[in-house]
């Protein structure tokens, strides 16, 4: 399904209070990026927020759906991105907690990425000579 141009720009001034809100073209849908974090799909007319096993429950509880797909080979797969709560959609203010949620568990996330990398910065035993 094609997103929806005013759809888009809607979810994005949602999400502008948080920082410079873009979209991005991917995979038939968009990610909605936040000062260069990737927080957000939007799918047809459905925004979908980053949420990891922190925040998860938060939008369980709400009735939130997650992003799922069919891969090529057949199998459902799920994502963790969660649908946006019906209130939420219609209301900056509202939005906000939402989001805040999805900016936390982005930022997780990119230090999760980030940790491996810092860790094994150097070869160990090594010495350096000068």
């Amino acid at each position: 399904m094609a997103n929806d141009a005013d759809f888009i720009a809607h979810c994005l001034e949602l999400l502008a209070p948080l920082g410079q809100a873009r979209a991005r073209r991917m995979f038939g849908a968009h990610g909605i990026y936040v000062d260069e974090l990737f927080i957000a799909i939007v799918d047809g007319d459905v925004m979908y927020l980053k949420a990891d096993d922190e925040v998860r429950p938060e939008f369980e509880r709400a009735g939130c759906e997650p992003f799922t797909y069919t891969a090529g080979d057949g199998r459902r797969m799920v994502m963790a991105y969660w649908s946006v709560p019906a209130e939420a959609i219609d209301s900056a203010a509202q939005m906000q907690p939402w989001a805040r949620l999805a900016m936390a568990a982005a930022l997780r996330a990119r230090t999760a990425k980030r940790r491996p990398k810092a860790a094994s910065g150097g070869a160990k035993g090594t010495t350096r000579r000068r």
